[in-house]
């Protein structure tokens, strides 16, 4: 564990440090890294070991309650703050509650602000949901060299910008193994192959925990648990018990004597004479 002061001046211990993420990319060593929405998530990520935690920037101080000594990325979403103040207010309230990093889809100007107050800044490129229409959907990019070309670019930009990482979501694999060799971008590999840096999944599709459609996780996720069956199983057990209890509610045999207290001895009947009074 290392000591570091967070942003807000908090004294704290963590599995790893900016610093340690460049080293390791410099070493060709391996991180993990996996979405949380919550404590307990963000408990079990932590309980196995997992590098790196990335949420929400709303979800983070639960997130953060859950995994007091990993590092955790909080991610602006796009939608979720607009103008610059805005977003700035954002990333220095996450930074302020212990996170370790920001990430930011939006621009090159965002990036730099960011950058310029000190905070540790990560951007979006590949396949970027929030953009997808530009790109005619979801796909995978960096299937021809010109998009390849032109991820690389993007980022240089970044680098230039002042950010330190970036998620890489859905590059051609083979695309990024050439790519990374021109960059100093720490890479997070979200379904772009194993030549990330860190290489990056969702909570849900790795417990198994993809809702509907059946079937339709993304080609490059994989489940190593079954929660989905669990979950519904649990789910059909709530609705039984719920079904159960109307049904005894209805019919009259609950609440029964084993589930009420009587009053003591006596006490009835004094309460019965004294309500005659009234």
């Amino acid at each position: 564990m290392k000591k570091i002061y967070t942003f807000g001046g908090e004294l704290v211990e963590r599995n790893l440090t900016v610093a340690d993420i460049i080293r390791n990319k410099k070493a060709g060593s391996k991180l993990t890294q996996v979405t949380a929405q919550n404590a307990e998530e963000a408990r079990i990520i932590a309980d196995q070991d997992v590098d790196m935690i990335i949420t929400g920037s709303d979800w983070f101080a639960d997130v953060r309650s859950g995994a007091p000594n990993t590092f955790i990325t909080a991610a602006l979403f796009a939608g979720r703050y607009i103008t610059n103040d805005e977003i700035l207010e954002g990333a220095m309230k996450a930074a302020m509650e212990g996170a370790d990093s920001v990430l930011t889809p939006r621009g090159l100007g965002v990036v730099e602000m960011l950058a310029n107050e000190g905070l540790a800044v990560q951007g979006h490129v590949g396949m970027v949901p929030s953009s997808s229409t530009q790109l005619g959907g979801l796909r995978t990019v960096g299937k021809t060299a010109e998009e390849a070309i032109k991820i690389l670019d993007d980022m240089r930009r970044l680098e230039d910008a002042g950010a330190f990482g970036a998620e890489v979501e859905c590059v051609a694999d083979d695309a990024l193994e050439e790519i990374k060799k021109h960059t100093s971008l720490v890479i997070n590999s979200l379904g772009s192959g194993s030549s990330g840096d860190v290489i990056f999944l969702f909570f849900e599709d790795i417990c198994g925990e993809t809702g509907d459609p059946p079937g339709k996780m993304p080609k490059h996720a994989k489940s190593w648990g079954d929660g989905k069956a669990i979950r519904e199983k649990l789910d059909q057990e709530r609705r039984n018990a719920i079904k159960g209890f109307k049904e005894d509610v209805v019919d009259g045999s609950f609440p029964s004597e084993d589930y009420t207290v009587s009053m003591l001895p006596g006490e009835k009947d004094k309460l019965i004479e004294e309500l005659d009074k009234i």
